[in-house]
């Protein structure tokens, strides 16, 4: 996120999700999108510096917002955390969920990585359900032009129903095209009103939807979101259960559907089917419809582009070497890490000292009460000395290396290798890097 004035001084410590608009009728656009698809650079791009950060309400989440304008409409961006899906794991995640689905952005963009497009429309898809105002950015693409990927952009806008952007943020390409998929979109909503469903469960679950969906729409705010709803509620989320309540409390309260769904379930546990195999299939619905969007319209001139990591993902995420190499690589970490603080360590350690002394000697001479003496260079003085030699060396080692090790694509690996292991505690493999 780009650094300003506000967002470094006392003004970034938690402030709320207060909306800053310069003008009434300014627009409230969501940034969603995976992690490291260039999200934050399209918002960097957008709003230049005029940004202000704080924590989400009652979170230790940071959230940024900026102001841009097309020249005619201004837009407030908030740039939401990366999130995979909006099926929530993680704090992160529930914050990126709550606001998409419940606090009623004027649009959302999400942002998708040209280089794999297939996984990212998983979380589109998801978003278009719970949401019909959404222009799909499709950034990267001077990433996949390398890796020789050809993407037919007006072929994905016409099976997806919405705008649809290809930028390449970091060189500020394409970004205006946003702008246009917004205008279109919001003009859209105005003039057309509710669309079509795209994603279409089994028919079991259909057949359930459609029982479920007089009672919502009564509760819920128009008929896109009540679909929304009742696909949750039969997902039976406990994390999304929690937030029904908080932000739609009548719709948590309403007897016809609690008691309506009471019977889907019954009818459901006699016939055989289990809350696991409801989730499942719900999630299989969005991989393959992300796989059949996705057909004709990625094109790879290279088919082996993708060879090499995939080697690598067998060699660091396998059965047989992944938790061996994990545990070499750490403690290699760890051992260069605390072996190489050691030197220059001692040598800021001599150097902050031989100063200490000379300050005494200057004190001294010039005659500088003792009291102050003690009190300034042997406490002051001397502790920061200490913090300084002793917690600056493996720092400086310790970041940088792990830093290596992201930008290498190994994290996520890790994370992986032990999200088993995670959920057995009721986690997920992500909270293992923080460990």
């Amino acid at each position: 996120m780009g650094l300003s004035r506000e967002s470094m001084g006392i003004k970034s410590v938690d402030c709320g999700l207060e909306i800053k608009k310069r003008k009434e009728d300014d627009k409230v656009i969501a940034l969603a999108g995976n992690p490291n698809v260039g999200k934050s650079t399209v918002f960097n791009q957008l709003t230049g510096m005029n940004q202000h950060t704080g924590n989400w309400p009652g979170k230790t989440v940071a959230n940024a917002q900026g102001w841009c304008s097309d020249g005619q409409q201004g837009y407030v961006m908030v740039d939401i955390p990366g999130c995979y899906s909006l099926m929530a794991h993680s704090t992160e995640e529930e914050v990126a969920r709550d606001f998409i689905c419940f606090e009623n952005p004027d649009a959302v963009v999400v942002v998708c990585d040209a280089t794999c497009l297939e996984r990212n429309l998983n979380l589109v898809l998801q978003i278009m359900e719970a949401t019909t105002n959404v222009v799909v950015c499709v950034n990267l693409m001077d990433e996949a032009k390398k890796k020789k990927i050809s993407l037919h952009l007006d072929m994905l806008e016409q099976r997806l129903g919405v705008p649809v952007a290809g930028t390449a943020a970091r060189s500020n390409q394409g970004l205006d095209q946003i702008y246009t998929g917004l205008k279109r979109c919001l003009k859209q909503t105005e003039e057309e009103g509710e669309k079509p469903a795209l994603i279409q469960y089994p028919q079991y679950i259909e057949d359930a939807i459609a029982r479920l969906l007089p009672a919502m729409e009564q509760v819920a705010k128009g008929k896109a979101e009540a679909r929304w709803l009742c696909a949750r509620l039969l997902d039976a989320n406990d994390n999304l259960m929690e937030a029904v309540r908080k932000y739609r409390k009548p719709v948590a309260e309403a007897e016809e559907v609690t008691s309506c769904l009471a019977e889907i379930w019954e009818e459901w546990k006699a016939a055989g089917i289990t809350q696991e195999q409801v989730s499942d299939d719900m999630a299989a619905v969005f991989i393959n419809k992300a796989e059949d969007l996705c057909k004709g319209i990625v094109e790879y001139e290279n088919q082996t582009y993708n060879r090499k990591d995939r080697k690598l993902d067998w060699i660091f995420t396998s059965k047989a070497t992944g938790f061996p190499i994990m545990f070499l690589v750490l403690l290699g970490i760890f051992w260069i890490t605390i072996t190489g603080a050691n030197y220059p360590s001692e040598l800021i350690s001599n150097v902050l000292f031989k100063l200490e002394a000379w300050l005494v000697g200057l004190a001294d001479a010039s005659g500088v009460p003792v009291i102050i003496t003690e009190l300034l260079i042997h406490g002051v003085y001397r502790v920061l000395a200490w913090v300084v030699s002793v917690m600056l060396p493996p720092m400086a080692i310790f970041f940088p290396l792990f830093t290596l090790l992201e930008d290498f694509g190994y994290l996520p690996r890790v994370a992986f290798n032990l999200d088993r292991c995670f959920k057995k505690c009721s986690a997920c493999g992500k909270q293992a890097l923080t460990m």
